[in-house]
């Protein structure tokens, strides 16, 4: 029996019921079924794709059309994870209308449950107003990747007192502006725990440590398929890229001795008709 669509109400009902909350990416067709089949509650199609799948150096160059493309792809794989676009650098801070019409656009166009946008406080009334068109929203606080040059690079955030009273702000402060869930990057475990228990909603961590009430990785760092950086935080599970590198190398191999394709890899039997061959 089919399980039921997810929606971010039953992310609250996780929460209240001291269930873990589990999130991964996608980014095709083929890669939201997998996950999917795995029965996470959310498929993120991240902006990560600008570089796992882009080829881009960081998040920052994707674009809305490109999050749409791939979103309606992964669409097509996602049966009843709960969906989320993740608002690409520019789509959002430029101001309300260009977040609602944006935001929009992964719902309308992409068939996206809810969106994602990165940013404390000073996006609240942003993710506010995207909520008060009936957009479900995901905050992402902590290490923001779309402007990490403003943290000094990829670094944990949160370290010291002043920086660690900001994002308990930060996340109050969105928590008011009703998102649904909000994601922790790279925040100390204590702060990070600190946070989950002070707030209702849920809390998705991605290296923040154990007490957050659900976690997220990146499915080509899960699956060791991305190798130019692996976060400290990313535990592989597999290491795909080296079977892949095998296979690959396999296949090369027999074709170039004749050895692939064999007998049972080819139609027959074949007789011969006039005029040419036909496959009986």
């Amino acid at each position: 029996m089919s399980r039921a669509v997810k929606t971010v109400c039953d992310l609250a009902a996780k929460k209240a019921a001291g269930e873990k909350i589990t999130m991964l990416t996608a980014h095709d067709a083929a890669f939201g079924a997998l996950v999917d089949r795995a029965g996470v509650d959310l498929v993120l199609v991240g902006d990560s794709l600008a570089m796992v799948a882009l080829g881009h150096d960081s998040t920052v160059p994707v674009t809305m059309d490109e999050m749409i493309h791939h979103a309606k792809a992964v669409r097509r794989g996602v049966r009843e994870a709960l969906l989320v676009g993740d608002m690409p650098f520019l789509s959002y801070q430029a101001g309300e209308r260009d977040a609602i019409v944006n935001a929009g656009r992964f719902l309308k166009e992409a068939g996206c449950a809810a969106v994602k946008l990165e940013g404390g406080a000073e996006v609240a009334a942003i993710a506010a107003a995207v909520v008060r068109a009936g957009i479900p929203v995901v905050g992402h606080i902590g290490l923001t990747p779309q402007t990490a040059g403003q943290l000094g690079g990829f670094k944990v955030q949160g370290r010291d007192a002043a920086s660690a009273a900001k994002l308990e702000h930060d996340a109050r402060t969105l928590a008011a502006a009703g998102v649904s869930a909000l994601v922790l990057e790279c925040v100390p475990a204590l702060l990070a725990g600190r946070i989950t228990a002070e707030l209702a909603i849920p809390t998705i961590g991605i290296g923040a440590g154990p007490h957050c009430d659900g976690q997220v990785l990146v499915t080509h760092d899960l699956l060791g398929l991305f190798r130019d950086f692996t976060p400290k935080f990313a535990k592989q599970y597999a290491r795909l890229a080296d079977q892949a590198d095998q296979a690959l190398a396999a296949f090369k191999r027999e074709v170039t001795a004749g050895e692939f394709p064999a007998a049972e890899h080819s139609f027959g039997p074949l007789v011969e008709e006039k005029g040419g061959l036909a496959d009986k």
